[in-house]
């Protein structure tokens, strides 16, 4: 083989090589956002339009629901959450599980921990990037922004106690009921109440680390009366 062969054979394959890295990073930044995008608007209209279909709910079922012994189904879409700081039209499912296929579809409730709205930590997943990039804007979290989260009977409203917090995976104690991360210092609370955590991985296209954000309920508004003052503003 000449040289020129030789140069030939390796600058095509050079070309190759770059075609497939460039197919790959529209396939990252483009088409797994476009999947995820469409996956998690059919789960919102999903469950709109099982909310919308659904009976009055009686008294048992609302004790029911008090004491836990609804369990959420694993998998399955139960809440939608809004964050006004990402956006006007920012929403997302919550589904139950953190599983990478769940979190393709839309956010994930870690099942260890607390129902929506009630004593102790509703802690929540979401992808940094990718698949529909639902928390890229995660340290633009501030204190006071508000978390809104209806499953479509009760409109909850928690709100943003500090900046995001960065750890590591390992830190599992900023899900605890009363949240205990590594850092003492860095406990946004110190008594039992009814509180919200959400996770995403750090840096924005690394996972080494996670970045964590807490809030409490401070509201609750039953749906039939409408949204809440913050998805007003």
């Amino acid at each position: 083989m000449t040289l020129r062969a030789v140069v030939r054979s390796v600058s095509e394959l050079c070309i190759t090589i770059g075609v497939l890295i460039v197919l790959f990073v529209v396939y990252l930044l483009y088409w797994t956002g476009i999947r995820a995008d469409n996956a998690s608007d059919g789960e919102i209209e999903r469950l709109q339009d099982r909310w919308s279909q659904a009976p009055p709910e009686r008294p048992e079922d609302a004790a029911n629901a008090a004491s836990g012994t609804r369990a959420y189904e694993d998998g399955k879409s139960f809440a939608v959450m809004y964050i006004p700081r990402f956006g006007r039209d920012w929403s997302r499912p919550v589904l139950q599980n953190t599983a990478e296929g769940t979190l393709r579809k839309g956010l994930g409730h870690y099942p260890r921990t607390s129902r929506l709205g009630e004593k102790g930590n509703f802690a929540v997943a979401g992808h940094r990037r990718t698949y529909g990039d639902p928390f890229k804007d995660f340290p633009a979290l501030r204190p006071g922004d508000p978390v809104v989260v209806t499953d479509g009977r009760t409109w909850y409203t928690y709100t943003v106690t500090r900046r995001p917090y960065r750890t590591l995976p390992s830190d599992t104690g900023v899900l605890d009921a009363t949240p205990k991360p590594l850092d003492p210092a860095a406990a946004p609370f110190r008594e039992p109440g009814r509180y919200l955590t959400l996770t995403t991985c750090d840096p924005e296209w690394g996972s080494s680390h996670r970045l964590i954000a807490w809030a409490r309920l401070d509201a609750t508004r039953p749906a039939a009366e409408g949204k809440p003052d913050a998805l007003r503003r």
